[in-house]
């Protein structure tokens, strides 16, 4: 245990942050994943509805991560990385139907 109280401050803090950090992390796993269920929706029934549903959470999951870039939670290439593969998910499912039609 800390023995000062400037040290009691720090472990505050740090709970504080690991808690916020926390939240950051998992909302960003969740808009990824829902992400990569609109694209495999789409690639299963292609329509205007599902194609917007794809953008959108699109669009949801590069803000967050964004967003946690800038805060400090995730490293700016793990954010790049992440945004990498959204975006080469969403191209293979949309260019392929978009090129047949």
């Amino acid at each position: 245990m800390a023995n000062n109280k400037s040290s009691k401050k720090r472990i505050l803090i740090a709970e504080r942050n690991w808690l916020q950090n926390r939240t950051y992390k998992s909302a960003v796993r969740t808009l990824m994943k829902r992400c990569f269920t609109a694209v495999a929706t789409y690639t299963q029934a292609p329509d205007e509805d599902t194609k917007t549903a794809v953008q959108s959470s699109l669009n949801a999951a590069f803000s967050k991560i964004d967003k946690a870039v800038k805060c400090g939670v995730i490293h700016r290439n793990t954010g790049a990385n992440q945004k990498s593969r959204l975006s080469t998910a969403v191209k293979q499912a949309i260019e392929p139907i978009a090129g047949n039609a």
